[in-house]
C-alpha cells in the first residue's frame, strides 16, 4: 500500500518516453545535419570578437579577420561535439531540486525577459520591475512543476549595465531552485554572476562540484555571434558553470521561409556556438538550445504558437540529441494576450510536442503576447498543463497490483469498487487538477461561475500569502549586496 502521507515532490519531471516520436527519419536527420555542416564550412559565421577569433585561429580553424568570418570544417564540429559532456546535473541550493540532464527527464523553466507584466490585481499591463521578478521567482519556487528559473521579467528599474546581477541576486534569494541566467551578455556581467554564485555555493570548488547556476548566450540570426556574448560564455565555461547556446531565427525575417531552411540555419548556429566553446574550453558543460519561430505575414511581428513552432521544437530537439548534448527547446510562450482558449490550445500542443520528443529543458511558463508580456495567472495555468503531461508521460504501470485481476474477481459483475481496500490504496495515484473545474454545474454557479483566470488568480494569491523560500545562510545576503555594489563601481555607476 502506498504511503498516503508521502510528501509532494520538490520538482515534477516530464519523463521521456521510451521511443520519442521522430519528426525527421534517419535520412532527413542526416540531410539536415549535413546541410548545416555545409553552411558552417562554406558560409561560416561572423564572430565579433578579435580575441575569440585569435583563439580559434590558433586551434586551426579558418578565420578571416577582415570580414570577421569564421568557417568550421565538419571534422572540427564533430570533434567539438565529442568533447562536450553528454550529461550532467543542474544543482540547486536545495538538493531535492537538483535536475539531472541525462536524457531520462525534461524540466520546465519560467520563460524569460518580458519587459511587461500583467498586474494580478488590476489586470493592467505595465513595465516590469525587480520586485516583479522576486514575485515570479517565489511562485516558481513554490510550484513543483517549475524545475528551474529563467529571468521571467526584466528588472526595468535597475541600470542596464548591472541589471543581470540584480536579477540573479534576487532569484538566489527568492528561490532555492537552479537559476539559468539568460541576461548576462557581457564579460563583466558574467564575472559578477559567477562571483554571486560562488558566494551562495560556498566558493569556487563548491560551485564547480555543484553548479547552482547555468547560463546561455544567444546567436544573432542569421549566423552572427556578438563578441561580448561569446566572451561571457567563456567566463562561465572557465568557472565550471554550464553555458549553452540558444538560437532564435524567425522564418521570413532572419531565416528562410521554408521550415526545413529554418531548421538548417538553427542547427548551424547552435553547432557553431558549441564548437567555439568546446574549442576554447574543451570539456565544458554546454547545451543545444532552440526557440525558432516564424514572422506573422499580416503584422510583421513574431508569430508564436503556430504549427511551425511545434515542428521546429521537435526537429531541433531531435537534432540536438543526435549531437550528443542536452537540449533546451521553447515550450509554451503562446501568442495569446490573455490566459484564454488560444493560450490553452497553443501551450497544450506545445507541451505535448515536448513530451513526444523528449526534451531535457523546456522553457517556459508564463509568457503571453509572443514573449512580450508576463502573466502570473498564465504561469500557474501552464504549470497545470505540465502536471497533466507529466502524469501522462509516466505511462501505464502493469504490475500485478495495477492489473487488479484479484480485485476484479472479488467485486465481480454488477458490483462497485468504492469500498475496496485496493481503491483506497491506489486512488491517489490518479491525476487531480488544481485549476480545472470539475464541480457540478450548480456548484460552479453558486461560486460565481469562476473561469480559469479567476481560479489562477486565487492560486497566485494563496502561494504569495503562504510560501516562503529557503533562506540563505547568515552573512550571505550581505555578501551578495557587496558583490553587486563592487560591480556597479566597475561598470562606472558608483
Amino acid at each position: 500500500m502506498p504511503d498516503l502521507a508521502a510528501p509532494a515532490p520538490r520538482v515534477i519531471p516530464l519523463r521521456r518516453w521510451r521511443d520519442p516520436l521522430p519528426v525527421l527519419d534517419e535520412q532527413g536527420l542526416s540531410r539536415v545535419h549535413e546541410a548545416a555542416l555545409r553552411v558552417l564550412d562554406g558560409t561560416g559565421v561572423v564572430v565579433r570578437s578579435a580575441s575569440v577569433r585569435a583563439g580559434l585561429a590558433a586551434a586551426g580553424i579558418r578565420v578571416d579577420d577582415a570580414s570577421e568570418r569564421v568557417r568550421f570544417a565538419p571534422r572540427q564540429v564533430e570533434a567539438a561535439l565529442a568533447s562536450a559532456p553528454c550529461a550532467y546535473t543542474l544543482a540547486a541550493r536545495d538538493p531535492a531540486a537538483d535536475l539531472a540532464l541525462d536524457g531520462a527527464s525534461g524540466w520546465l523553466s519560467l520563460d524569460g525577459s518580458a519587459a511587461e507584466m500583467i498586474d494580478v490585481e488590476t489586470g493592467r499591463r505595465r513595465a516590469s520591475t525587480l520586485d516583479d521578478l522576486v514575485t515570479v521567482s517565489r511562485i516558481g519556487d513554490a510550484l513543483p512543476e517549475i524545475g528551474f528559473l529563467w529571468q521571467a521579467v526584466e528588472a526595468g528599474d535597475r541600470p542596464v549595465a548591472v541589471r543581470p546581477l540584480h536579477e540573479l541576486r534576487a532569484q538566489l534569494t527568492a528561490s532555492s531552485k537552479h537559476v539559468q541566467l539568460m541576461t548576462a551578455v557581457t564579460p563583466l556581467q558574467a564575472e559578477g554572476a559567477v562571483e554571486l554564485a560562488r558566494a551562495v555555493a560556498g566558493g569556487d570548488a563548491a560551485l564547480r562540484e555543484r553548479p547552482i547556476l547555468s547560463a546561455f548566450e544567444v546567436s544573432l540570426s542569421p549566423l552572427t555571434f556578438e563578441g561580448e556574448a561569446l566572451e561571457a560564455a567563456l567566463v562561465y565555461a572557465r568557472a565550471g558553470v554550464p553555458c549553452g547556446f540558444v538560437v532564435m531565427p524567425i522564418a521570413c525575417a532572419t531565416a528562410p521561409a521554408t521550415p526545413a531552411g529554418v531548421v538548417v540555419l538553427s542547427h548551424a548556429e547552435a553547432l557553431a556556438g558549441i564548437t567555439i566553446l568546446e574549442t576554447l574550453v574543451p570539456g565544458a558543460p554546454t547545451f543545444y538550445g532552440a526557440c525558432s519561430t516564424t514572422m506573422d505575414l499580416r503584422t510583421g511581428l513574431v508569430a508564436c504558437g503556430g504549427p511551425e513552432d511545434l515542428l521546429f521544437q521537435m526537429a531541433l530537439a531531435q537534432l540536438g540529441h543526435a549531437a550528443g548534448v542536452p537540449v533546451s527547446i521553447g515550450t509554451f510562450a503562446t501568442g495569446a494576450k490573455s490566459p484564454d482558449w488560444q493560450a490553452g490550445l497553443e501551450n497544450g500542443l506545445s507541451g505535448f510536442a515536448s513530451l513526444l520528443v523528449g526534451a531535457d529543458m523546456c522553457s517556459g511558463a508564463g509568457l503571453l503576447h509572443a514573449a512580450r508580456t508576463y502573466s502570473l495567472g498564465d504561469l500557474v495555468l501552464d504549470a497545470e498543463i505540465w502536471g497533466l503531461l507529466a502524469h501522462l508521460g509516466r505511462g501505464l504501470s502493469i504490475s500485478d497490483e495495477d492489473l487488479a485481476v484479484d480485485v476484479i474477481a472479488s467485486v465481480g459483475p454488477a458490483g462497485d469498487y468504492l469500498m475496496e481496500d485496493h481503491t483506497l490504496a491506489n486512488m491517489r495515484g490518479l491525476w487531480q487538477p488544481r485549476l480545472f473545474d470539475r464541480r457540478t454545474w450548480d456548484g460552479w454557479e453558486a461560486s460565481g461561475r469562476p473561469g480559469p483566470q479567476e481560479r489562477a488568480a486565487e492560486r497566485v494569491r494563496s502561494i504569495l500569502a503562504s510560501h516562503e523560500p529557503l533562506a540563505l545562510p547568515d552573512g550571505v545576503p550581505a555578501e551578495l549586496d557587496r558583490i553587486v555594489a563592487s560591480f556597479e563601481v566597475r561598470a562606472g555607476l558608483a
